[in-house]
């Protein structure tokens, strides 16, 4: 291989001969070109580059090193040249003939300066300075500066000792030394200091720096001119690449050698073998010194060896080598600019075919049990998780399949004992198996396959059924004809999740000669325990929706009551993926009125169904105090906001909910609707027309701080009222705005029953899945006519009872209640007399004949009366107590105007309408 790649490399880089002078026609671009790819190369990517930059870096540190050095050192000479010039001069001036005598002349400064400054100029020093031994300066360069104090130690020179030192003075930073000036007897008598400035010294190194920095730059063109012929050189030797290109090369050529399970050949265009990895010298039993040898000197077939020595093109030509079929594919290596020879690849068909038929066979069942766990388990249905289950298997790995499971599961429970199976699901390649039909309750015998395995819980295989007397004593006759079809093989598999056992799945082979085997045993298992997880979470599914929907149903109402004021039909359709808490309920109320309501409580599950429970609870509660629309939803949006309070400290989920409230008096025709964040109602008029009033929405109940609002509909009587929750216009797949135009359409239409108009509604609305509840009411209106009822205006006078007893006995004899007339003015004797005793007028009394007869009274008080039992020295207080005892039911609700007092007597039977 590394041969190969010097060949290659040389052959690419090699140029064609020309005679001196004469230039290609592309020469030009060419040396454009291969400098470009130079520059490139060098850039830093390549090993070249790489190495390149490492040099110039190398070199450009050591000439800046040695050049910082070389001006290090300069300078360091310079000040030690200042420091012994400084002593120097100092020295000579104070030890010069007459300086002695000088200072100790009157005017030292006249004798002295004229020396000093002459003798600065002639040494070359910035200045020298005589002093005396109080360091008051006789001489200066500049004369402005004598008498004035030195600026330096001259301690160590009182003491006779002469001192260098760098310092700042007046003049600037520089060297300065100071020498003691001795008497003949050694005492001091003064001080001479000669310096050098630190500009003057630094000048030296500054003249020699642009000398250094000229042989420095000399030095690293020279080096930068060598590493780029080095470099030049390894480029052309690496072709350009980086060290991670490089090593990948390696590693390529290591896994080709070694790693790669494909006989890989190279052969020169001379015929001689370049390169072979281990597979090609395993597959064409090659020698080890086989490389650099002639193909045709190996000792290969002829066929193989006139193919490869020919280094035509081949593609998966397939030639025998031994007892091998071998697939050759060849190609050239000149066709992409490389040296001339050939590649070939050789691959071992015959151990492939037999691999590829094992290969298929576990493809189909890998196919297969991928396909289970897509296919079993997409409802939370046990008996269609079933079918799913026999079909998927069905023709693919069985030809015909059946699951028995027990009574139990089918139902959620769990199956304490296995004995007794129902056949749940069977598929087949054909329909007219005498095989046990779905539906048949199976009873199993102890020695069958299926009882052993559902007691062992482990998978068993019957081979031959013919000779299997356990399975053929479970039914003699049908197990015959089960054997004569051809059905011969089976696996039976128990259902098992853990060490719940809840039925088996049977494997029926027939079209197959061959009979089960134990690979096909482990891959029915796998089957099985993964559609087992999906019936058992269909069971547990079917336990609890039994049980949620069986909560739901008991708290909601079994049997509307009976009145008179409005014809109801209704429809409740729990949601098949979980119980919700959608609710309605009719509730008469006082003065032959009817209250309709509707409601629904956010989520689904126990929780939902309880919390339904508890508002309906509410609503029949709050209804009893003869509340009107908005208040009763205000007192069910405090009820609700306290129990999502409750939920929050509890950890659970907040519950929400809406509902609608009406309430239709028969006497007037009037309907009075408040909704709280509820669907509105819809209205069909008598001759068949839809609206929908504007009710407004409110917010939903447990948001609280808004109030709700109703509004007054007038109905003609015949008028349709329909209420009904959001599951029946809205789901995921349909807009709540599209769904309330279909129910405009299901609607319309004129003499329909209540119950027609719900058929009729579910036919055109209801999703085949519903996601949600569905309530559905439909309230029919009728009126109660002037010939039912009677009203007279009552005086505040006490004398006015009388008449009030007169006209009501008169009106019951129109109505043939004279049995009743004893009972009627006794209540309405008490309640006129407490309306004129204690209310406020005006005092009205309406006498209704509905289902009951109804007495009321009317007054502008709003004070209420409650019943009381009076001592036996008490001449009052039994008015209330007397009404109690005679009326079925009595109470007082509240008005615009004041408050009304009823009573409600029942009817003779023969006096019902």
């Amino acid at each position: 291989m590394v041969r190969l790649m010097g060949r290659s490399w040389a052959q690419s880089t090699r140029t064609p001969h020309r005679p001196p002078g004469q230039r290609g026609p592309d020469e030009g671009g060419s040396r454009r070109r291969r400098f470009g790819k130079l520059r490139s190369a060098l850039s830093g990517r390549s090993v070249a580059g790489q190495v390149f930059v490492l040099q110039v870096v190398i070199v450009l540190l050591l000439v800046v090193s040695a050049v910082v050095a070389l001006v290090l050192q300069v300078r360091h000479d310079s000040t030690l040249e200042a420091h012994n010039r400084s002593l120097a001069v100092a020295e000579t001036f104070a030890n010069a003939p007459g300086t002695v005598a000088a200072l100790r002349s009157p005017d030292p400064t006249a004798l002295l300066q004229p020396k000093a400054e002459a003798a600065r100029k002639a040494a070359e020093v910035d200045f020298i300075v005589v002093m005396n031994t109080d360091g008051i300066r006789y001489t200066h360069r500049y004369p402005d500066r004598i008498g004035k104090k030195f600026v330096g130690d001259i301690s160590p020179g009182l003491a006779g000792r002469s001192i260098t030192e760098e310092i700042t003075g007046t003049i600037g930073p520089l060297v300065q030394a100071v020498v003691p000036v001795k008497a003949p007897d050694g005492t001091v008598v003064g001080l001479v200091s000669a310096g050098i400035t630190t500009a003057n010294v630094g000048g030296v190194a500054d003249r020699q720096l642009p000398l250094l920095l000229a042989a420095a730059g000399a030095a690293l063109a020279l080096a930068t001119a060598g590493t780029a012929l080095v470099s030049r050189r390894l480029l052309r030797q690496t072709r350009g690449l980086g060290p991670y290109e490089m090593t990948r090369m390696y590693e390529h050529h290591d896994a080709v050698l070694h790693a790669v399970r494909e006989g890989v050949i190279i052969i020169s265009g001379e015929g001689r073998l370049l390169l072979a990895n281990d597979e090609a010298h395993r597959l064409l039993d090659l020698p080890k010194d086989a490389e650099g040898r002639l193909v045709r000197e190996l000792g290969l077939d002829s066929d193989i060896a006139d193919l490869l020595d020919s280094g035509r093109v081949a593609t998966d030509e397939v030639h025998l080598v031994g007892d091998r079929l071998l697939a050759v594919n060849q190609r050239a290596t000149e066709l992409q600019g490389g040296p001339s020879g050939s590649v070939a690849t050789l691959r071992d068909s015959t151990e492939l075919r037999a691999l590829s038929g094992r290969a298929e066979v576990a493809r189909e069942r890998l196919k297969l049990l991928y396909d289970a766990g897509v296919g079993v388990g997409t409802s939370l249905d046990v008996t269609r998780t079933a079918e799913e289950l026999a079909e998927v298997a069905v023709p693919r790995f069985a030809d015909f399949v059946t699951v028995d499971l027990a009574e139990a599961v089918l139902s959620g429970e769990e199956p304490e004992t296995v004995g007794r199976l129902r056949r749940t699901a069977s598929s087949g390649i054909r329909a007219d198996a005498p095989l046990y039909p779905v539906g048949e309750q199976i009873t199993l015998v102890a020695t069958s396959p299926q009882a052993r395995s559902i007691s062992t819980g482990e998978s068993l295989v019957e081979p031959d059924l013919s000779k299997a007397t356990g399975w053929l004593a479970q039914d003699l006759e049908r197990s015959a004809k089960v054997v004569e079809y051809g059905i011969h093989s089976l696996i039976t598999v128990p259902l098992r999740v853990g060490p719940l056992v809840m039925g088996v799945a049977n494997f029926w082979r027939s079209e197959k000669p061959e009979p089960f085997d134990v690979e096909e045993l482990t891959l029915a298992e796998e089957l099985v325990a993964r559609a087992a997880v999906s019936i058992d979470n269909a069971r547990r599914y079917t336990r609890e929706h039994t049980m949620a929907v069986t909560l739901q149903r008991s708290l909601l109402p079994r049997n509307l009551p009976e009145q008179t004021a409005l014809d109801i039909a209704y429809r409740y359709l729990p949601a098949q993926a979980g119980v919700g808490g959608d609710w309605f309920d009719v509730l008469p109320l006082s003065g032959a009125r009817v209250a309709v309501v509707v409601g629904d409580v956010v989520g689904h599950g126990l929780h939902a169904a309880a919390t339904m429970g508890r508002l309906r609870t509410a609503v029949h509660n709050f209804s009893s105090l003869d509340l009107p629309p908005d208040e009763l939803l205000g007192l069910l949006d405090e009820l609700v906001g306290r129990l999502d309070q409750d939920e929050e400290e509890s950890g659970a989920a907040v519950t929400g909910a809406t509902c609608l409230y009406a309430i239709y008096d028969p006497t007037s025709r009037t309907c009075t609707v408040a909704r709280a964040g509820h669907p509105p109602p819809a209205l069909v008029r008598p001759d068949g027309h839809v609206e929908f009033p504007e009710v407004p929405a409110g917010p939903p109940l447990g948001l609280g701080g808004l109030p709700f609002e109703t509004v007054d509909l007038v109905l003609e009587e015949g008028s349709r009222l329909v209420l009904y929750t959001d599951g029946l216009v809205e789901d995921r797949e349909r807009d709540i705005d599209v769904g309330l135009e279909m129910l405009r359409t299901a609607l319309t239409g004129a003499d329909r029953s209540p119950e027609d108009t719900c058929r009729a509604v579910l036919d055109s609305l209801l999703p085949a899945r519903p996601s949600d509840d569905i309530a559905l009411i439909v309230a029919r209106t009728h009126a109660l006519g002037p010939d039912r009822i009677a009203d007279w205006q009552v005086a505040s006078d006490p004398a006015a009872v009388g008449e009030v007893r007169a006209s009501v006995t008169r009106q019951l004899a129109q109505w043939g209640l004279d049995d009743m007339a004893f009972a009627t003015e006794l209540i309405l004797s008490e309640l006129v007399t407490n309306a004129i005793r204690y209310g406020n007028g005006p005092i009205e009394v309406r006498v209704l004949r509905d289902r009951s007869l109804i007495c009321e009274v009317f007054d502008g008080s709003s004070t209420s009366p409650h019943l009381r039992y009076a001592a036996t020295t008490d001449e009052g207080g039994r008015g209330l107590f007397l009404v109690a005892q005679l009326a079925e039911r009595w109470g007082t609700r509240y008005t615009p105007a004041g408050k009304v007092i009823w009573a409600e007597q029942p009817l003779p039977p023969d006096a019902q309408p």
